[in-house]
């Protein structure tokens, strides 16, 4: 799904910074025409995502690397289980490592608990998860690729996607209802607006502007529940604030249209997976 020289462009910058002209270890130990296989090996159990992304580092240090995929991103992963095996020169294996893990363990994580928040918001309601712009930086692609593979869906890219209207823009230009009005006046017939709700007055009223979508921010459950009723349909309701697997299942049973967490990208903890070389 990702063009082909983002990803490129991604592993050659964390390459660059992992080598900078040698591997003394390596390069000083290593013949250059020995040859290993190593295996990618889950130690933990959820979803991968990334594993095209690792093969693919090995693939750039070494065209002659030969790589063999045996789970695809967005498939279960069982303790024990063989990801991915590559074969080639031991040395390429040593030098691509640390960057291949970094981004298989990573995606892995993000997919693995987007998983995990879709199977819980699903007990109880039908909101959809969705990540945010909270992402680590030059990396946004690929861990919203990662929210996917988990079975989340996405929120906007970027600040060019959509006109989002968060309490600050609101406190800055002096109320919900002149900013949306101002906002529609320049804006694009092809953008949406959504607007950050603090209250339900600030829900009602972004819906007397007709806006499509409105943000419920840290509100309680009880709050959440109580503006669901209110509001009717007449707009989308995102619920976002402390969103964690402890709390996705009573929001979701508020009957929110979509729940969004930032966790999801910006704090996961990485998937432990392992590079094996069997000689």
């Amino acid at each position: 799904m990702l063009p082909q020289f983002y990803i490129d462009d991604v592993i050659k910058r964390a390459i660059q910074e992992d080598i900078n002209y040698i591997d003394l270890a390596t390069d000083l130990l290593i013949a250059g025409d020995d040859m290993s296989t190593a295996e990618f090996v889950s130690k933990a159990e959820g979803v991968a995502a990334g594993v095209d992304a690792a093969l693919h580092t090995f693939e750039l240090l070494d065209p002659e690397m030969v790589t063999e995929k045996l789970i695809n991103d967005g498939e279960d992963v069982k303790k024990g289980n063989i990801i991915a095996r590559i074969k080639g020169r031991t040395a390429t294996i040593l030098k691509g490592e640390r960057t291949a893990l970094n981004l298989l363990c990573h995606m892995s994580g993000v997919a693995t608990a987007t998983n995990r928040l879709v199977k819980a918001a699903g007990r109880t309601g039908h909101a959809r998860i969705v990540d945010t712009r909270k992402t680590l930086p030059g990396l946004r692609a690929l861990q919203k690729y990662a929210v996917l593979c988990g079975g989340g869906f996405n929120h906007r890219f970027n600040l060019s996607d959509a006109a989002m209207l968060k309490d600050n823009h609101i406190d800055a230009y002096g109320g919900i209802t002149p900013a949306v009005e101002a906002l529609r006046a320049s804006l694009g017939h092809m953008a949406k607006i959504e607007v950050e709700a603090r209250t339900e007055a600030d829900m009602l009223e972004a819906i007397e502007c007709g806006v499509e979508v409105i943000m419920l921010d840290n509100m309680s459950v009880e709050e959440m529940a109580h503006c669901v009723e209110v509001c009717d349909g007449r707009a989308i309701l995102e619920a976002s604030g402390n969103i964690d697997i402890e709390t996705v299942e009573r929001v979701s049973a508020t009957g929110v249209d979509i729940i969004s967490s930032g966790a999801l990208t910006h704090s996961v903890k990485a998937f432990d997976i392992s590079l094996k070389i069997r000689k």
